[in-house]
């Protein structure tokens, strides 16, 4: 027997079939400072860069503008986060455009997460602004958030929506291994790195040495000390960001005195601030490799860029074709 519902019996009708599932369409847009890198990325992923345009007032005061619609699509802003301030405030003035304008999933696309070296409160009385900016984005808009490196993984705990945090290790493995340098061996600029450089000689099946430092304050090391040995050794160091170069340069000298035979350093995100080029060619580095997340400001024959705009186009595919990312994992 058949059984009717409640709306059947009061109209004396039968609800209309569920409409099937329709794809999103897929929508990418750039903020400012990461055009470049944007373009590569929609290049890659197979579909047009959507146009933007940003009315300036005189007072420096901006307003983004999608030129088209975005109702019912998956919207994907790509743009970097490091300060100035703009490069996040135009983050969030393009998530709340998107929500507002109806668009269905909003993904912030965001290859270095500023403002991520404030995850804790190290001494009274101070914010704990990657936990603010997290809250922030959310509010904003963004139902989902991809990124590359954080400078701590707890960060991604500081979400309430989905956080596909990706490794600059997908990208740099490949190239250290085309090197084929003999007596390699991985190194960490402090104490903190020790996991990402155990992960990097565990694939590269490499002894680790790591730098014990102490801080005058920010920016500033008062002394420096190697735990491990790298006479006769290629070394790498890794990090997850370079900004005024100065651990990177200090310990690439202490590592040539004790004996190293090269000294080079991958870092992922390319801050690169004050005196960082200065100090980068007049140092004992080999090279510095790092990849396109934020825009360099200089060309250094140093400083050799690998591309991240496949690896950030595959994932966002694999996003919208709810598939697997796992494989991407390889830290």
């Amino acid at each position: 027997m058949q059984l009717l519902n409640i709306k059947e019996l009061r109209t004396g009708t039968k609800p209309a079939l569920s409409m099937p599932y329709i794809q999103p369409e897929p929508k990418i847009f750039a903020c400012t400072q990461s055009q470049a890198l944007a373009e590569k990325i929609a290049a890659s992923f197979g579909a047009p860069i959507g146009k933007v345009i940003t009315s300036k007032y005189s007072d420096g005061e901006f307003q983004p503008s999608f030129e088209e619609s975005v109702r019912g699509a998956r919207v994907f802003i790509v743009g970097s986060t490091n300060p100035s301030s703009e490069n996040l405030m135009e983050m969030l003035l393009m998530l709340d455009a998107a929500k507002r304008a109806s668009a269905r999933h909003i993904t912030a696309v965001m290859p270095y997460f500023g403002w991520a070296r404030q995850d804790r409160k190290d001494k009274p009385r101070v914010p704990i602004a990657a936990k603010l900016v997290a809250k922030m984005l959310e509010v904003a808009g963004a139902t989902r958030i991809i990124t590359m490196d954080l400078h701590a993984d707890q960060i991604q705990g500081f979400f309430e929506k989905p956080v596909d945090h990706l490794f600059g290790s997908t990208l740099f493995l490949p190239y250290l291994k085309s090197l084929k340098l003999d007596h390699l061996t991985i190194a960490s600029p402090d104490m903190g790195g020790s996991k990402r450089a155990y992960a990097y000689s565990k694939a590269l099946e490499s002894d680790v040495v790591i730098c014990y430092k102490q801080r005058e304050k920010a920016n500033v090391i008062s002394h420096m000390e190697l735990i491990g040995e790298v006479t006769g050794k290629n070394v790498v160091l890794v990090d997850d960001m370079v900004d005024t170069a100065g651990t990177l340069t200090k310990a690439a000298d202490l590592m040539m005195e004790r004996g190293a035979l090269s000294v080079r350093a991958i870092t992922t995100h390319a801050i690169l601030s004050g005196n960082a080029y200065e100090r980068i060619e007049n140092s004992k580095l080999t090279e510095l490799i790092v990849t396109d997340s934020i825009p360099l400001k200089q060309q250094s024959d140093k400083i050799r860029v690998i591309g991240c705009a496949d690896l950030f186009a595959d994932v966002m595919q694999r996003v919208h074709t709810n598939t697997s990312i796992s494989s991407k994992f390889l830290m």
